[in-house]
């Protein structure tokens, strides 16, 4: 394999065709299911998937087929089978439903609007994911056009991930057989650390996420009247999180929501704290005079790969400042975001959490816990490395980027890596991504950084050439 013919192949693809066809899908507001219920109705996942469809399809590739899965009343799914040697399978997984928009972009930027600055395509879904299937397919055409033998590949994009891959299931029971066994399997949904060299997660974590409510009230009364009398909402869901978590430390505090950190991984992050540095929590845009939990960059790792969390990412119940009268409130919701080690098992976890929460109310207030449909799902840590993958992926690294390769966890979850793990128990992983520092999947400014995801490209051309010589 030529490196440098693939570089340029690469690079030009993206320049001339690929950035193209991703501002377009930027401009489509296809949120996932659990973001925009009236998803079918709307029509923008169709338009996505039509989209990443011709361009695939467009793209002359020997021995490509492209097709769109849907099943009564679930996401669409675009399984594209690419002929190569039969004796090995490639996966290749990406997404295409995006977060909802979110407030607070810059001046000139917006979720539906793809602009190109210093490097970077901004809109929401560029970076997740929707580049994955442009980068898989592209890797795949510079490998052929160099005449370079590579294994049959399979190419999955579903548009359900940000919903938890509640379909995703289905469409792998009903297309098992032309899955096969894949030997490889490539994710492009991941993230890394800087834009320098390239990173191949070794962990997720997990994620629970619901609706906590406390209800006092039938309806609203005057504060004045009420306060001193009736206890506020708010008080008793501070009560109930106070069960949860340590409010002075973050730590969480039952026992079954923790996992033991394993030696190797905690190696895995004081490597990565000495290539990063305070990159590890300078990425994030902090107000001025705050400071991160640590200042011990590997246990902040250790914090974000392994260790469970409390998020807050919701609420209702509450009305904005301007609207906020002398109102003692009926009730208070607030939805939880809870991170899980990667290795704990999660089954059932949702209903330990009902418990904690709803048993004993503070004085008898009405408490309900809702974990939200498929929004739940254990984590996932990668199998032993093969020493050609390992080899290969730095070898790619060197090659593209010119650093070694680093592995590393994310904080992140990825639902349906989970589920191939527990599918294809032999298989190897080779988990990436283009989300590094300040790229702010799900927030405001979500940028693609356009070098990052051009390199990422050429070096799974790289490591699929190499997975065929490998046999």
């Amino acid at each position: 394999m030529n490196s440098q013919q693939i570089a340029s192949r690469v690079n030009d693809l993206w320049d001339r065709s690929v950035l193209p066809a991703l501002e377009n899908y930027i401009r489509i507001p296809n949120q996932s299911p659990l973001f925009d219920p009236q998803w079918k109705g709307n029509g923008h996942m169709d338009r996505a998937v039509v989209l990443a469809r011709n361009w695939v399809e467009q793209q002359q590739v020997n021995g490509l087929r492209a097709e769109v899965h849907e099943i009564d009343g679930r996401t669409p799914l675009l399984f594209i089978e690419i002929d190569g040697d039969p004796a090995s399978t490639v996966l290749m997984y990406g997404h295409l439903d995006k977060q909802p928009p979110f407030e607070g972009w810059d001046s000139g930027l917006g979720p539906w609007t793809p602009v190109r600055r210093d490097g970077k395509l901004y809109g929401r879904g560029g970076a997740d994911d929707g580049y994955a299937v442009f980068a898989a397919v592209s890797a795949v055409r510079a490998l052929q056009q160099q005449k370079v033998a590579h294994a049959r590949i399979v190419v999955i994009i579903e548009c359900c991930e940000e919903s938890g891959s509640t379909d995703l299931p289905v469409y792998i029971e009903l297309l098992s057989k032309r899955i096969g066994t894949p030997r490889l399997i490539v994710c492009l949904d991941s993230g890394c650390g800087n834009y320098d060299q390239l990173w191949m997660t070794t962990s997720l974590r997990g994620a629970i996420i619901g609706n906590l409510t406390a209800q006092v009230l039938t309806e609203g009364v005057h504060s004045g009247d009420a306060s001193g009398i009736v206890p506020s909402s708010f008080r008793i869901l501070r009560i109930l999180l106070d069960r949860l978590e340590d409010s002075s430390t973050g730590k969480l505090i039952p026992k079954w929501l923790h996992a033991k950190i394993p030696a190797h991984r905690k190696a895995e992050a004081r490597e990565t704290a000495r290539i990063l540095r305070k990159t590890v929590y300078d990425q994030f845009p902090f107000v001025e005079g705050m400071r991160p939990i640590s200042r011990d960059t590997t246990e902040l790792l250790l914090n974000r790969w392994w260790r469970p969390t409390l998020s807050i990412t919701g609420q209702a119940g509450m009305p904005d400042l301007v609207q906020g009268g002398n109102v003692m409130r009926p009730f208070t919701s607030l939805k939880l975001s809870i991170r899980l080690p990667p290795s704990l098992d999660a089954r059932n976890l949702d209903r330990k959490l009902k418990k904690l929460l709803e048993s004993d109310s503070p004085y008898g207030a009405r408490v309900q816990f809702d974990a939200e449909k498929g929004a739940g799902a254990g984590g996932w840590e990668a199998p032993k490395t093969a020493k050609w993958l390992a080899d290969s992926v730095d070898r790619a690294s060197k090659t593209f980027f010119g650093k070694p390769a680093v592995t590393w966890g994310e904080g992140g979850s990825i639902p349906f890596m989970g589920m191939l793990g527990e599918r294809y128990p032999k298989a190897q992983f080779l988990i990436t991504g283009v989300l590094g520092p300040h790229s702010n999947a799900h927030g405001p400014n979500e940028f693609l950084h356009i070098q990052t995801a051009k390199n990422v490209t050429a070096c799974v051309a790289q490591v699929v050439a190499d997975e065929a010589d490998s046999r």
